[in-house]
């Protein structure tokens, strides 16, 4: 079993690079962090200037180092060095094994197949490289595109547990879980 913490991820595949985030990185963040859509159905609020994204930066270095949260950019291939989204790989269980991942995309990109490129990047890894075991995800009921993402990668849906987490920005929420199983994943075939 390996340790999310021991390096930090780089993960490239044919469609989807996931790396640290970086102080470059602040034009693209703000437009993702201002933007009230994206947080219709994730936690927190919006941002209300660029020193706030700023200081989220430094924020994503330290989470990493305190073992609390990987934050990881997401870019395309053609353009590396332009942030679309944030993925998030957190609350890792070395008992069970089994962590939880999040992700949240630029507006623009909505609708590409990036979230579902994404999750596939993040479900590669954390079982090939880390061999969890497994893998869930917390999305409101009415998050129906998000539902889709996890339902495309074959997630399973466990069913939805009542007014059980607090989200800050918009309160006592509702939340279906999904998991995805070692056992139960396929890896793609390479030719």
């Amino acid at each position: 079993m390996g340790n999310p913490y021991a390096q930090f991820p780089h993960i490239v595949t044919d469609t989807i690079i996931l790396r640290k985030i970086e102080e470059t990185d602040i034009e693209g963040l703000f437009e993702i962090y201002t933007n009230e859509n994206v947080f219709m159905y994730i936690p927190g609020d919006r941002k209300k200037n660029k020193a706030a994204v700023q200081n989220m930066i430094g924020h994503f270095e330290r989470d990493f180092h305190k073992r609390k949260v990987i934050f990881l950019g997401i870019y395309l291939p053609e353009a590396p060095n332009e942030i679309v989204g944030v993925a998030e790989i957190f609350d890792y269980d070395d008992k069970v094994n089994q962590i939880t991942i999040g992700y949240r995309l630029n507006e623009r990109y909505w609708g590409k197949g990036i979230a579902t490129q994404t999750v596939r990047a993040m479900v590669e890894y954390l079982y090939n490289t880390l061999e969890i075991n497994r893998i869930q995800a917390f999305v409101m009921p009415a998050n129906e595109r998000s539902q889709n993402v996890l339902q495309k990668n074959n997630f399973v849906k466990e069913g939805i547990m009542r007014q059980s987490q607090y989200w800050t920005g918009i309160g006592v929420v509702d939340l279906t879980m999904y998991s995805l199983l070692r056992s139960e994943f396929e890896p793609v075939k390479r030719r």
